[in-house]
């Protein structure tokens, strides 16, 4: 099973603020939904709390250390090791955060895609380091009105 992790970030590698994105871009969102679509995702309970609902088209797997926790439409585990033995049948599965989530993923991760954003954003909540046994394999601009770049990095 393929363990990718995907992302947005800004500029200055903030993913979030105060519990939510601190921007908006469609055309980044239809990226994402276009990646995942039909693919297990993972993410913890704050990014679940912020998306505010299951994501269609895909099984959700929220992960908590709350004991007991039911969510409608979603799957719970109590690690990340756990949500990723929900998915043993998959062959691909997106970590989608937050950002705990990702600093634990990252060790297993195959594969990284992140959208960057051309600003700075003041924020609270980062994506980690990549680290240096990732390689970037490709990365080109998405043109719009608010133009991104996405960035896919292969463990070497």
């Amino acid at each position: 099973m393929e363990i990718i992790i995907i992302a947005a970030m800004a500029s200055n590698r903030v993913i979030g603020r105060a519990g939510a994105v601190p921007w908006h871009n469609s055309h980044e969102l239809r990226f994402f939904k276009e990646t995942t679509w039909g693919a297990p995702l993972i993410m913890g309970r704050k990014t679940f709390d912020s998306i505010g609902r299951p994501l269609p088209g895909r099984e959700n797997i929220v992960v908590s250390r709350r004991q007991g926790l039911k969510i409608a439409g979603c799957q719970t585990a109590g690690s990340l090791k756990k949500a990723l033995n929900l998915c043993s049948g998959a062959a691909k599965v997106f970590v989608i955060g937050g950002a705990q989530i990702f600093q634990e993923a990252m060790p297993l991760a195959h594969t990284i895609i992140l959208s960057v954003l051309p600003d700075a954003v003041p924020g609270d909540t980062f994506f980690p380091n990549i680290g240096v046994d990732f390689k970037l394999q490709s990365s080109s601009m998405v043109p719009g009105d608010k133009p991104y770049r996405v960035e896919i990095y292969r463990r070497s």
